[in-house]
């Protein structure tokens, strides 16, 4: 499918992980995807570790990870990769903090988060680490905002978020990072709000117009798009059911507002817990749970010039609840739920010529 400018969509498919997993958490590192944790065909966290050569197409083994974890964070510092938080075999938010020395092949503890917390987000700029929000062994949200010093191998406190929450999306953007969305509890967030690095200080920008949980995320071209996701009834709508939606909502950051897009814009499918990303001037929506009884492997793309959602290539392997990673032209969907944890790596491609 034609993305415009001689460029076309086309998958990629990779050899399959050794270990099925779902919430797997990963990462690129010169030339190699990382896979670590996540929860296996038992539904326990795993302490599996394992790396895809990208050239060679083989998979290896690597040391298993100190503290068996699903659904942490992972951050690349340089040769090393920093795994923050997630949950453990009992079900426990983990304060764990540690580093994968990829040119020694092994694991080195590092200073632990100030507090337990799985659904953390995490951004690098400029060799630091900031981790925000969270969920503790309360099952309360976390509104702490922690910046870790590599050189020092401590944690610093910011100012909180001005909304706690976890699992949230996050976009770094100029000298700001923009946190959208998240969850308190089993109910979804709509603050957007934008912590300041030079000046360290929180903006709150105005909320997602609706309330959507599992909802897809993305940053393109200076605008913020929230897709799709289940639609929570009103307050006072005590008969209503969450739903599947394909809502597209648009926040402008040089005019600070958001566009709710007519229907004529909406995704063609209602999708939710999904994979979303931009590639080339498009926002790209991949796979996510619908009105089906089995995950989607429909694909569709959002483009910024025409303005208009086009249908792509299919999945190789639908699927839903899957760890996603971009690196260049390529969006990588590892891992999630087809008909249980799944081993299928592929990646949605921008390629030219084609």
């Amino acid at each position: 499918m034609a993305a415009g400018g001689g460029r076309a969509f086309a998958w990629q498919v990779f050899p399959p992980m050794p270990t099925c997993r779902v919430y797997g958490t990963v990462a690129h590192q010169d030339g190699h995807l990382l896979v670590l944790g996540g929860c296996g065909q038992a539904g326990l966290p795993l302490d599996t570790a394992e790396t895809l050569d990208m050239a060679s197409h083989t998979w290896l083994a690597l040391a298993p990870l100190p503290t068996a974890r699903a659904g942490a964070a992972a951050v690349v510092l340089g040769k090393q990769v920093l795994v923050v938080g997630g949950v453990d075999e009992v079900q426990s938010p983990v304060a764990a903090v540690e580093a994968f020395l990829a040119d020694e092949g092994r694991w080195e503890r590092r200073a632990t988060l100030p507090q337990a917390s799985m659904g953390v987000a995490t951004v690098e700029r400029d060799g630091m680490v900031y981790a925000l929000g969270g969920m503790g062994p309360d099952t309360a949200p976390q509104a702490q905002v922690r910046v870790y010093e590599p050189r020092r191998d401590c944690w610093l406190s910011l100012p909180s978020m001005p909304t706690p929450c976890y699992g949230a999306s996050t976009f770094l953007h100029g000298n700001k990072i923009y946190v959208l969305g998240g969850r308190q509890g089993k109910l979804p967030v709509t603050a957007f709000e934008a912590f300041d690095l030079e000046t360290r200080t929180w903006t709150r920008h105005p909320s997602l117009p609706s309330r959507r949980a599992f909802a897809g995320c993305a940053m393109a071209e200076g605008s913020v798009f929230s897709l799709g996701g289940l639609q929570q009834p009103g307050p006072h709508n005590f008969y209503s059911r969450p739903h599947f939606v394909n809502t597209v909502e648009m926040f402008d950051l040089e005019h600070g507002s958001w566009t709710k897009l007519p229907r004529s814009l909406r995704m063609r499918d209602k999708r939710a817990d999904f994979v979303v990303g931009s590639l080339g001037g498009n926002i790209v929506a991949i796979g996510g749970l619908g009105n089906q009884p089995c995950p989607l492997g429909s694909v569709e793309s959002f483009s910024l010039a025409r303005r208009r959602w086009e249908t792509l290539p299919a999945m190789p392997t639908a699927r839903c609840s899957c760890s996603s990673l971009q690196a260049g032209p390529r969006l990588f969907v590892i891992g999630g739920v087809a008909q249980g944890p799944s081993q299928a790596v592929e990646a949605l491609c921008l390629r030219d010529g084609v």
